[in-house]
């Protein structure tokens, strides 16, 4: 990990607006005069969120190519099939339209376009020797912050290992916010992106590479975060709610990409590859256990977050409070995994790149027992 050389910066052409979208265009013609790759995928498309972006450049008379077969989780085989598309139609610049996902995906597209090989090839971090394309982020959800990291996740499809791919070629230029996107997603998105968001900026804020620059990120992610994710669950109209929650999830993605993430993603990857749990989901299964496991050495850090918190003293009981409130399963047993599977999941775990960040240890006995009081 010596190798890395990240720092927690915001794209500096952040549009965080209602309506923001309609902006596509003037961004694209600062970065590119050529064609543009928009990468999303069914859902997006079936929203009319595709159709919104496409018409803003059709508007402006800027070409462009759309590719819709992002899926969730993307896999190097989906990226593959991503560049043998866009090669039918070289673009100057590429637009990630839609969720996590749809981000990664485009990054990963951009790794081969410019560079060749496969996403193995850049797994770690600044393994690319040519620039990339510049690229734009349109978020239509609030969660994982993809918009202001270098990283992406992209699963070997035989081994369902993510691999982190990172590079400071493959930020993106412009990142637009545009609250008004989100309103379309299902309440079950909105619930478990929000929990994701308030993952990354809890577990940023701990991890043995924190910065200042990262932990004042987490912090002002977290006070966004908090505040606002009851909001949106039990006013999904509300914008000023909705705006927050985009603004917070974008803030604990800069706090990821230089102080990375811990045992809760660690915990929760093999949850997803084996069992098929939504990552958000997995993730809220194990957050509070690994809080009150991290408790022993970062205490003061934790009663720091919770003073934001009104009316709360212990961060992994207010956890516990929007998972209920959020109507999100508590327990492994509760998803039909068999007690029988937890010593492979905890070795699963023990693999994953975020259990070494964590604030207090883990081996895989300690993530066995971390499965285990989540039964």
């Amino acid at each position: 990990m010596s190798a890395l050389a990240l720092t927690c910066d915001i794209p500096e052409g952040v549009i965080i607006e209602a309506g923001g979208i309609q902006r596509l265009a003037d961004e694209v013609r600062q970065l590119t005069n050529d064609s543009v790759l928009l990468v999303s995928d069914s859902g997006i498309q079936a929203a009319g969120i595709v159709q919104l972006a496409e018409d803003v450049l059709t508007a402006a008379d800027i070409s462009f190519t759309t590719w819709l077969d992002v899926e969730e989780n993307p896999t190097s085989a989906t990226v593959a099939a991503g560049v043998a598309f866009a090669k039918q139609s070289p673009p100057g610049c590429i637009v990630g339209l839609g969720g996590g996902s749809s981000m990664d995906c485009a990054k990963g597209i951009n790794f081969i376009l410019t560079n060749g090989g496969t996403m193995k090839d850049y797994w770690g971090v600044n393994k690319a020797q040519k620039d990339l394309l510049p690229m734009i982020a349109i978020p239509t959800t609030a969660g994982t912050g993809s918009e202001t990291q270098s990283f992406a996740l992209i699963s070997d499809p035989d081994t369902h290992v993510k691999m982190a791919c990172g590079d400071t070629k493959a930020r993106f230029r412009c990142a637009i916010l545009d609250p008004e996107l989100t309103l379309s997603q299902p309440q079950s998105v909105a619930v478990a992106t929000g929990i994701d968001a308030i993952s990354h900026a809890l577990e940023s804020a701990v991890t043995t590479r924190r910065t200042p620059e990262s932990s004042a990120y987490s912090a002002q992610a977290w006070q966004l975060l908090s505040k606002n994710f009851k909001t949106v669950l039990n006013n999904p109209d509300n914008m000023d709610a909705r705006h927050a929650m985009q603004t917070g999830a974008m803030f604990a993605g800069a706090a990821i990409e230089c102080s990375m993430l811990g045992a809760a993603h660690s915990l929760a990857n093999p949850l997803t590859t084996t069992y098929g749990i939504t990552h958000g989901l997995a993730v809220a299964l194990m957050l509070p256990h690994v809080i009150r496991y991290n408790n022993q050495v970062v205490s003061d850090i934790y009663s720091e977050l919770c003073s934001h918190v009104p009316d709360s003293e212990d961060l992994a009981d207010y956890i516990d409070q929007l998972i209920v409130l959020a109507d999100i399963k508590q327990t492994l047993s509760s998803y039909d995994i068999p007690k029988t599977a937890i010593p492979q999941l905890a070795q699963d775990a023990a693999t994953q790149w975020t259990a070494q960040f964590n604030p207090r240890p883990v081996d895989a006995n300690d993530l066995q027992a971390l499965y285990e009081g989540a039964f």
